[in-house]
């Protein structure tokens, strides 16, 4: 079966509720069906390189990508910073009135457990209308899609430029841009060893430079109650992975006594566990609630809202939110948060050590530095804190971008078009992406990888998971979503 007969077969429907092989109305002569179709074959082929972090060996999915390109017109960089974490870098070159926009994505995926899957996790097999696969998600289905755009506009426009060349522009009659439009797809994102766009932003940022930036996770569909929000990823934690350390007095197992390291390390666990630290109400964090508290209306939203509002330490979200996950995520954009992921100690049963470790997960939110975080933990554990010590062993800067912009609001506009119902709202990720790098050349980067799900869909707990898939009407309305507001702000 081809992807076209599959797409015939599972009748996917466009908001307006046409059939897609009947929605071929064009936009610079773009065919959303082939778009799509495209889509889905460019993710198919991306899954099944087994670019697992570590080792990476991106190197040959971007050269892969650097020949997709060469066959469209464009001459891309491929850019290779240490051995096999390859890096592709293409560029579509604007008329320069306007400051360029990327579309950046990973190559990495993290690591299988392939006894778990029911399918071959570097198939690419399409089943029962999803593309199964290490990646789909996070982010070989997100990368297909700006890849497929990319060569979209790329057509339209009747441009080929090489890899960040400054030359080029309409000879064909395409229609020119505003804007460059640059798509880069780097390696390294999933372990933070920092051999990908990192490095690459150092090295060669003449190559990435942009006013704004695409990438994960945002515009995804997100139900609460029978409303449908898309949340657009506008800041991101900071992390802060870190050992506490305790001390104490080593000595035979058979003499307890109380300064025990094992026994101060489990009483600070405990109280990092059961601490409630301080609020922090960013701008995004505000106005993902107010806007969730909007759609919803009523009572809850009344008092959503007021919460929001309120300078009380203690967010008292429990008595107001009712779905659990919910309650968590708000809890977690509000708060820095610390979970003990590890522990270590002992050598011997029979020997008290001087010392025991636990391991720290930490993230910040935008405005506090790890510094800010380890002052409040310290308060957490009062007296306790003189047993131990905080050593950081890596850390990113939070981040967070102005949502009062042009691209922004073009996002909303595009997202309302393609789901009249649907409500589009600033969001915080509680985790972190490239963003923390581009940040430092000054790119405004904001989460947009549209995709809408069928309601009870849980797409998002799939990332990472045990036969990770996406939806091929998930990727055709992505597409679609992606290429009008790229083209429209790009100026096609």
């Amino acid at each position: 079966m081809t992807i076209g007969s599959l797409f015939n077969a599972l009748m996917i429907q466009w908001p307006n509720g046409s059939i897609l092989e009947d929605y071929t109305v064009r936009v610079n002569d773009v065919n959303w069906q082939s778009l799509a179709e495209e889509t889905v074959r460019l993710l198919q082929s991306l899954i099944r390189f087994e670019t697992v972090s570590p080792p990476g060996n991106e190197i040959v999915a971007a050269n892969w990508v650097a020949n997709m390109l060469h066959e469209n017109g464009v001459d891309p960089t491929v850019i290779e910073l240490f051995p096999g974490r390859g890096n592709v870098v293409a560029r579509l070159k604007g008329d320069g009135t306007e400051a360029p926009l990327m579309l950046y994505s990973h190559l990495d995926v993290v690591p299988v457990e392939r006894d778990k899957w029911t399918m071959d996790p570097f198939g690419g097999e399409i089943k029962n209308g999803y593309v199964y696969g290490r990646g789909a998600l996070d982010m070989k289905g997100i990368g297909a899609m700006q890849l497929a755009v990319f060569l979209a506009l790329a057509r339209a426009t009747q441009v080929g430029i090489q890899g960040g060349g400054a030359h080029g522009g309409g000879a064909h009659g395409g229609v020119p841009l505003r804007r460059d439009v640059i798509l880069a797809m780097t390696a390294d994102e999933e372990t933070g060893d920092n051999q990908g766009i990192g490095p690459l932003s150092v090295r060669h940022p003449e190559l990435i430079r942009a006013e704004y930036a695409l990438s994960e996770f945002g515009g995804f569909s997100m139900y609460i109650g029978n409303k449908c929000f898309y949340p657009v990823q506008t800041a991101e934690k900071g992390t802060a992975w870190m050992r506490m350390i305790a001390k104490g007095r080593p000595g035979h197992a058979s003499v307890p006594h109380d300064d025990n390291a094992v026994v101060h390390l489990a009483r600070a666990v405990d109280k990092l566990g059961r601490a409630k630290l301080p609020l922090h109400m960013t701008a995004t964090a505000q106005q993902f609630i107010y806007g969730i508290a909007d759609g919803l209306g009523g009572a809850t939203g009344a008092a959503m809202r007021a919460l929001a509002a309120s300078s009380r330490t203690e967010f008292a979200l429990d008595a107001v939110v009712r779905d659990p996950g919910l309650t968590a995520e708000l809890k977690a954009i509000t708060h820095n948060t610390c979970s003990p992921t590890g522990l270590q100690a002992g050598m011997k049963t029979n020997v008290i050590p001087s010392d025991a470790t636990a391991i720290l997960d930490c993230r910040t939110v935008p405005g506090c530095s790890t510094q800010d975080l380890i002052a409040e933990l310290t308060a957490v554990l009062g007296d306790d804190a003189r047993f131990v010590e905080f050593v950081v062993d890596s850390e990113s800067l939070p981040c967070e971008f102005d949502f009062d912009t042009p691209l922004f609001e073009l996002i909303k506009t595009k997202l309302k078009q393609h789901d009249p119902q649907g409500i589009p709202v600033p969001t915080m990720m509680t985790g972190a992406t490239d963003a923390k790098h581009l940040v430092k050349l000054g790119t405004k980067c904001y989460g947009f990888s549209p995709m809408r799900f069928v309601p009870g869909e849980k797409a998002i707990e799939m990332v990472h998971g045990h036969d990770e898939r996406v939806g091929i009407d998930s990727l055709a309305w992505g597409s679609r979503v992606l290429y009008e507001t790229v083209a429209e702000f790009c100026g096609v």
